[in-house]
């Protein structure tokens, strides 16, 4: 049964007088639209809303069960439920997404990315149901959706492309005999694929046939079609993307270059305009190529091509292109100071393009991070889990923060793993990158992991400072970005401990004003007195740490510390008269060592979690001995769950002998496909879930039998 929800939410977005000037300029302009459906979810959904409603548009948001409270509900005008967590039977079902279009009278749908923004049958039944479809038609996506048929009709149109085999045999052998004429490595890709989905490099023929069943096994999940193209893996590539507009008037423009080189698992983690490196011939060439590309099948609206580069000769070659409104579109609105989810609008209601090529001009520098819920020690495999506290840098004209998310929600095991997109703009490359840096600092999350520290570690080092990326970046640098962890700071250890100390005095005070407390006729002093003398310990790496308080007799309120590494008994350091406070923003505050520190601590479950000027630390507050429960014998080993996933397939049997390296079970989790392998040859013993079946986190999966 479809629900209707009704909000009312105020968000007053940065205005940009000289973008509006373009706009007044525009003779016989069409009216926009009344209002708009968004087919989709989490930031991009906030983020057409909130363009909509500067522009007066009403918004109708569509939720699924686990989304009931998400913000995009929260923020649209009214929000109806079409189905269960399954994106098949919610976000992905056409005639549910049509019929509340029809139903609250939306005369346009965003599709927004993911889902059905690139689902060229969902763009005709919009269209054929006299619902504007704010996107290309569904013979461009069809063209361009296909890998195999775009490389033709770039071909055609004279734009680049990669050598390889583009057919329709999908043959295994025939298909591996074209890897062996292009030569390995080479990149098997799905069809219709897009975000890293249905794409595996095979670097010698032994692993070709494995590769390209699990490319076809997750190409079927993601995108309905198991169809692949075999290209020439580039050793040394760039990605390059052009952002491309177009009307309905046969008018045609590029915005600019992005380079999205920094990637993990095929996916971009960081985006930045222009590209570095480029020479104002090679960024023109880039220009007309990808314009070239979109007149090629009579291109509408919001447009990417994507380009890989050979970085040592320069050459450029035709990808894909996403026809859609790409994830990282703000990084362009940053230097071109446009809002492209108004020139979507104003295209689709049959308006010229708001700036024609000569007016268009590229302004300073941007980078955007994509912020995901994922462990990036543990290559990079998502999490998930409660937002549990969340501090962000504050927006302004050089600063935004897209997300869908606010303190307090949950990262759903359902869907995508971003949390967020951290924008940031400066006068040029190094302004912006010193902008980028102290945002990422401000950006903290506990709760559940994420990769902010990671790229951090990144946008520092030396190589991406120079400009120097390439869609290697991640392996090339691998020991500088996963360094080894450090001993922690004697003080971040004494702001560790000054949290927890702080902690206990609060609930002290607390319990003695309670009803009914046979303690409150004790003096509060003595029990606050008791907090002030203690041991905390605090583990991290495997490694303890304790840090001793006692009363400073001198200093009322102000405690003594020691720092003791407990593998040595070595007191690491001492500090007298230590005194800490919260202040209003939650922050602690402590006069340490001859100096004032602030700092964001925050104690979640058995962690605390300190944001200083050493970064983000977390340290493990160890479980008292009375309260250790030992767990049940797991056989004589187990494999365990790496995130929270579903069980796919299960290719072992109890009994079963396997070899080391074996493929025991195949998960899903993020829309992405996981292999787990056997660690040793042995025994299997148990099977412990089944397909279908959700699973937390490092739970056991496959049990092995002592020999």
């Amino acid at each position: 049964m479809l629900q209707l929800h009704r909000f009312k939410w105020a968000i007053k977005p940065i205005s940009k007088p000289s973008l509006l000037r373009h706009y007044s300029t525009i003779q016989d302009r069409k009216p926009l639209f009344e209002k708009i459906l968004i087919a989709n979810r989490g930031e991009i959904a906030l983020r057409v809303m909130r363009t909509a409603k500067d522009l007066g548009i009403k918004t109708v948001a569509v939720y699924s069960e686990p989304d009931s409270h998400a913000q995009h509900v929260k923020m649209a005008d009214e929000a109806f439920l079409i189905g269960p967590a399954a994106s098949a039977e919610s976000y992905l079902c056409m005639d549910k997404i049509l019929n509340v279009a029809k139903m609250t009278g939306a005369q346009a749908i965003h599709p927004g990315y993911g889902f059905l923004s690139e689902n060229a049958d969902f763009a005709d039944l919009v269209t054929d149901s006299k619902i504007e479809f704010i996107g290309p038609s569904g013979d461009a996506m069809r063209s361009m959706g296909s890998k195999s048929e775009s490389k033709f009709i770039m071909e055609k149109a004279g734009v680049p492309v990669v050598p390889g085999y583009h057919g329709e045999n999908q043959d295994v052998k025939f298909l591996k005999e074209q890897a062996e004429k292009i030569g390995y490595p080479v990149l098997i890709k799905a069809v219709k694929g897009g975000g890293g989905k249905g794409m595996r490099i095979v670097r010698s023929p032994s692993e070709f046939e494995e590769m390209l069943e699990s490319s076809k096994r997750e190409s079927i999940k993601s995108f309905g079609d198991d169809k692949v193209l075999v290209e020439k893996y580039l050793e040394r590539p760039r990605h390059v993307e052009v952002q491309v507009f177009a009307d309905k008037h046969d008018n045609v423009v590029h915005l600019f270059e992005r380079d999205c080189s920094v990637q993990r698992r095929h996916q971009k983690v960081i985006e930045e305009a222009p590209a570095p490196g480029l020479t104002e011939e090679l960024r023109a060439l880039l220009g007309a190529k990808a314009v070239a590309a979109a007149r090629a099948v009579n291109y509408e609206n919001a447009g990417t091509v994507e380009f890989i580069m050979d970085n040592v000769d320069k050459q450029f070659y035709f990808m894909e292109m996403n026809t859609r409104l790409q994830v990282e579109h703000p990084v362009t609105e940053m230097v071109t100071n446009t809002d492209l989810v108004r020139w979507q609008l104003e295209v689709a209601s049959g308006n010229p393009l708001p700036m024609t090529q000569d007016q268009l001009r590229l302004t300073g520098h941007a980078f955007e991070a994509r912020v995901y819920a994922e462990n990036p020690s543990n290559h990079f495999l998502p999490d998930t889990g409660l937002l549990f506290n969340v501090r962000t840098p504050q927006s302004n004209e050089n600063l935004r923060l897209e997300t869908g998310f606010i303190q307090g929600d949950n990262i759903s095991v359902h869907y995508d793993p971003m949390i967020a997109k951290l924008v940031v703009h400066g006068e040029n490359r190094n302004d912006a990158l010193r902008r980028f840096r102290r945002a990422l600092e401000e950006y903290q999350i506990v709760g559940l992991n994420t990769n902010i520290s990671f790229i951090k570690s990144v946008a520092e080092h030396k190589a991406f400072i120079k400009g120097e990326v390439e869609t290697g970046f991640i392996e090339e640098f691998r020991d500088d970005l996963f360094k080894k962890p450090e001993v922690p700071d004697a003080t971040t250890l004494a702001m560790a401990a000054s949290a927890i100390r702080l902690g206990e005095i609060e609930n002290a005070t607390k319990n003695s004003k309670a009803l009914n407390n046979p303690w409150s006729s004790i003096n509060d002093a003595f029990r606050i007195n008791s907090v002030n003398h203690k041991k905390i310990e605090l583990n991290i790496n495997d490694h303890t740490f304790e840090v001793v308080t006692n009363t400073n007799q001198n200093q009322p309120g102000s405690v003594d510390m020691k720092v003791i590494d407990k593998s040595t008994n070595e007191t690491l350091k001492s500090f007298i008269g230590v005194n800490s406070h919260l202040d209003e923003e939650g922050l602690i505050v402590s006069s340490i060592d001859d100096k004032i520190i602030k700092s964001n601590v925050v104690v979640h479950d058995n962690e605390v979690v300190v944001f200083d000027e050493f970064g983000r630390t977390t340290f493990e507050i160890p479980t008292p001995n009375y309260l250790d429960v030992l767990e049940g014998a797991q056989g004589a080993g187990s494999v365990k769950t790496p995130m929270p996933c579903k069980i796919s397939q299960v290719l072992v049997k109890p009994g079963q002998m396997i070899e080391k390296g074996a493929t025991l079970v195949i998960l899903e989790a993020m829309k992405m496909e996981h292999v787990i392998k056997a660690p040793a040859s042995g025994k299997v013993d148990q099977i412990l879930y089944n397909v279908g079946d959700l699973v937390a986190e490092n739970k056991s999966l496959v049990t092995f039998a002592e020999e």
